[in-house]
């Protein structure tokens, strides 16, 4: 394998398929790389793509690991290290998430403009890597070139896009609707059980990060919604497609 990506992937749930983009593959599942959790989660396959996307040499990661799994932050954002030793300058994390801004539909895609971080343990708690400052600051988590570069991608192309802010929290429960309508209250536009302790650890490491969620369920409003891992999947996989053209010209351009 003769490949020096710059550019990384996280493939959230129900967005494995964009895999199937990824040209000139060399696979490695998680299985065989020293000090790598394996997801246990459906939908999340477990293993490193090495390719080309956009043109572009890329990894991708095709599954996640979640704190609720049982997972320490450390391990949890271990991966994203391990990009930054490799050469990664650009992170793009994508996860399915549920909608709590009236104006959401289900499918629709949301750029994370910023988010809230509502996990109980911390990723850079403890002893702080050499990788980046003690105190990192995080006024601009989200790059916004990156972000304006999804928003011309999007109007070219007639792809509907959202922008709003991902509330992070530790699951494996579903919201419940007062918990939707809190997250709402406290600024909240989404939320959803990962990305964020992977978004801190980037920007820790210096890596400029772009981040999208795909709206798989709604709730907060008067009418009780119920939802289910099967329904989340069904939603993200719908969205694909538009997720996929999004990003394949994304890491063509960036």
């Amino acid at each position: 394998m003769t490949t020096q990506p710059e550019t990384a992937i996280v493939l959230g749930t129900g967005l494995g398929p964009l895999a199937s983009e990824i040209t000139d593959t060399t696979e490695i599942p998680y299985g065989d790389i020293p000090n790598f959790p394996v997801s246990t989660v459906e939908g999340h396959s477990g293993k490193l793509i090495f390719g080309k996307l956009g043109g572009k040499d890329i990894m991708a990661m095709q599954g996640r690991f979640h704190y609720y799994e049982g997972w320490t932050m450390k391990e949890v954002t271990f991966p994203v290290r391990v990009m930054k030793e490799l050469g990664i300058k650009t992170l793009f994390v994508s996860n399915a998430a549920g909608g709590m801004n009236p104006a959401f539909k289900i499918g629709d895609p949301m750029v994370i403009t910023d988010h809230i971080n509502l996990f109980p343990e911390h990723p850079l708690r403890g002893k702080n890597f050499p990788q980046g400052p003690r105190f990192p600051d995080m006024h601009e988590a989200y790059d916004h070139r990156l972000i304006e570069l999804a928003g011309r991608i999007a109007r070219e192309k007639h792809i509907r896009l959202q922008y709003g802010v991902y509330v992070g929290v530790q699951g494996p429960t579903f919201e419940t609707p007062a918990e939707y309508r809190m997250f709402r209250i406290i600024g909240g536009d989404a939320v959803g059980m990962s990305t964020v302790p992977e978004v801190i650890v980037a920007v820790h490491c210096g890596i400029r990060v772009f981040g999208i969620s795909v709206i798989t369920d709604l709730g907060g409003f008067d009418m009780p919604v119920e939802v289910s891992h099967e329904e989340v999947q069904e939603a993200a996989i719908k969205a694909q497609p538009i997720m996929a053209e999004l990003m394949r010209e994304m890491i063509r351009r960036s």
